[in-house]
């Protein structure tokens, strides 16, 4: 794994992403998993015609594969003391990200006595909740992405 700088671009210089489509969905599409709507170039909530081509969006396939674009792993003997303060703020980061950006979701939460581990739909979101935590609460936010580069993992610790 590689360390970046803060100031750094969200996505590494080499990123491909598997979940991202090489062209251009037929509109209108409706997912079939979240009711996402692939209109005028990009997915956003709104209603589809009746007869929307049916797709499964980026973000319901990799809740489906399991597969997430960034895991945030947060733990310390402040987070122990905050949990749920911390924990709502990341929820509050998913629902304000998510009513622009339907791509952009949390897949899932698993908390043990060790810290939290967040796993994600984007490297947008990834990124806008550690940054999040960092501005909310200091701490330390370590960045890396895997060798291919498809998954950014962040270690936030206070």
């Amino acid at each position: 794994m590689t360390k970046h700088a803060k100031d750094q671009r969200v996505y590494p210089p080499t990123h491909e992403d598997i979940y991202q489509s090489k062209g251009k969905y037929p509109e209108p599409s409706i997912c079939s998993g979240c009711g996402a709507v692939y209109h005028k170039g990009r997915w956003q909530w709104g209603k589809a015609k009746p007869d929307a081509h049916k797709h499964v969006c980026p973000a319901c396939q990799r809740i489906h594969d399991r597969i997430p674009a960034g895991v945030i792993h947060i733990s310390g003997e402040f987070f122990d003391e905050h949990r749920q303060e911390i924990l709502s703020l990341v929820h509050n980061i998913e629902a304000r990200e998510k009513t622009e950006h339907p791509l952009q979701r949390i897949m899932s939460i698993h908390s043990d006595e060790h810290g939290s581990e967040i796993a994600l739909t984007d490297f947008h979101i990834t990124h806008a909740i550690a940054e999040a935590l960092t501005n909310s609460y200091q701490g330390t936010a370590d960045t890396a992405f895997t060798e291919k580069n498809d998954v950014m993992r962040i270690h936030w610790t206070r």
